[in-house]
């Protein structure tokens, strides 16, 4: 399957490896740093689905968001959506607010506790992945990074790097 999960007989074809080969071994470490992720997330004083997760994440990124927005950010139905932000709000992380300008559109906001789980879930993944990073040689983790930097580069399109 892919290289980096297999015996360990494969060997790098170097610097020139292909596209692909590299998407696949890329597409495993994605795959583990997801579990790494979510195992992180779990340890958190309130135990939230990634859905769940997600939803307080876009809406740190853009409060006041209506419901619609939410839904549509989250690529889910309004009724599923909706149903997302009644366990949110009883759960104390979110609350609906009218909008001041619009009177029929509800806004929905982070609570200051929401902020709380949400810093507290990044803090325990930082630390889940610095105690990985730890384990990589130190040139390692500098070819790392400059390999994030130049993927996010490519991926923008802006041919200037992320610093």
């Amino acid at each position: 399957m892919t290289r980096l999960s297999g015996s360990g007989d494969d060997q790098p074809n170097g610097p020139g490896d292909d596209p692909l080969s590299v998407a696949r071994e890329v597409a495993d470490a994605v795959d583990g740093l997801a579990n790494l992720w979510s195992v992180a997330a779990q340890g958190a004083s309130l135990r939230l689905s990634p859905h769940q997760l997600r939803a307080l994440r876009i809406l740190e990124a853009e409060p006041g968001l209506n419901l619609t927005a939410l839904a549509e950010g989250m690529e889910i139905g309004p009724p599923t959506a909706s149903r997302l932000c009644d366990r949110l709000e009883a759960a104390g992380l979110l609350e609906r607010l009218l909008h001041p300008h619009k009177r029929r559109e509800v806004q929905l906001v982070l609570t200051g506790r929401g902020r709380q789980v949400l810093n507290e879930v990044a803090e325990l993944r930082s630390q889940a992945l610095a105690a990985v990073l730890a384990g990589m040689r130190p040139a390692d983790r500098e070819a790392l990074s400059r390999g994030m930097r130049g993927f996010l580069t490519a991926r923008d399109g802006t041919g200037r790097p992320h610093l």
